[in-house]
């Protein structure tokens, strides 16, 4: 897949109004200075954490996410999906974000569910990544011959 050019990125994030878009998720958000302040979504948040800057059209939660970025960061963060599929998004939906206050439209893109659950423990998620490789290395005959010709095929059947 091609690389997205660095100034289609500057563009969207230009073009773009993040307090639009925020407000499309229902999120009020009130003056502080050149800031906006809000709830952030993305945590449970009982006081403002959330900050908005107009002129640099940029986010950062202050509270439990400590995170932020562009409105391809909050696109990403508030879909769960990837860079490309966020900029996809926001490229489909550019004329109805950057001018009016109407829902940002959902996705038909399936959301895969996490390969590893957030709240496992180290040993608990390493554990299902070890298990996620073998089951797809199983699934691959390339791999299985690769192993095969390297003397190793007892070890494919074993965890």
């Amino acid at each position: 897949m091609p690389r997205i050019p660095d100034h289609e990125l500057e563009r969207l994030k230009r073009e773009i109004s993040l307090v639009r878009l925020v407000e499309t998720r229902g999120i009020a958000l009130k003056p502080h200075g050149r800031d906006l302040l809000g709830l952030c979504p993305f945590h449970d948040d009982h006081e403002p954490s959330l900050v908005i800057s107009p002129d640099k059209n940029l986010w950062h939660c202050l509270g439990a996410c400590q995170c932020g970025g562009s409105v391809i960061d909050w696109v990403m963060k508030a879909e769960g999906v990837s860079f490309r599929h966020a900029v996809e998004l926001l490229r489909n939906d550019l004329p109805l974000v950057a001018t009016s206050r109407a829902p940002v439209k959902a996705t038909t893109v399936r959301r895969l569910d996490a390969p590893i659950a957030v709240n496992e423990d180290t040993q608990a998620a390493l554990n299902q990544v070890i298990g996620y490789y073998h089951e797809t290395l199983k699934q691959s005959p390339e791999a299985l011959a690769y192993l095969e010709k390297r003397g190793k095929p007892q070890s494919v059947g074993r965890q």
